[in-house]
């Protein structure tokens, strides 16, 4: 069978964000991340009623779906569906600087298994993480594990900083 026959797979198109309030949602986002939303890509009801906005992140070369979706968004409350990349530990920390002068909440940089992340919350509670590529290689030992940022399914905030 040739090449041309396999079914392929082709990276992701997409990926999609359930939020509550799709204003609130575009907010935190352009404040968080740098978000910008692509207006012309706003997605419509066929009576009108707008539910999605489409955003362009910087450093992530496909678009980011919010999705109005308040049932859902609040099911996924704690969850930690994404974890967006950074280079360096040095990078990270450069997150963390900039989301404190935004004044975002966030955890510390924290040691993970590999490397090292910081964990934020979007305004429905959903977390998203950043990590770095750059590793200290595998160490279970001295991993921040306890962090009550990295609780999975864990529907409360932990104390924020700056």
């Amino acid at each position: 069978m040739s090449d041309s026959g396999k079914a392929r797979l082709d990276g992701i198109h997409h990926l999609k964000f359930p939020v509550s309030d799709l204003a609130v949602s575009l907010k935190w986002w352009e404040r968080a991340l740098g978000a910008e939303r692509q207006p012309k890509w706003d997605h419509f009801t066929p009576d009108g009623r707008l539910f999605a906005y489409i955003l362009h992140v910087p450093g992530i070369d496909i678009p980011i779906e919010l999705r109005l979706a308040p049932e859902a968004a609040a099911a996924v409350s704690g969850f930690d569906p994404v974890t967006l990349a950074v280079a360096t530990e040095t990078d990270l920390k450069n997150w963390a600087a900039r989301l404190d002068a935004a004044q975002v909440p966030h955890s510390p940089v924290l040691r993970g298994l590999l490397g090292w992340l910081l964990a934020l919350h979007d305004p429905d509670g959903l977390a998203i993480r950043l990590h770095t590529r750059e590793t200290h290689g595998w160490d279970a030992d001295n991993a921040d594990l306890d962090s009550p940022w990295l609780q999975r399914g864990s529907a409360t905030r932990p104390e924020t900083r700056p």
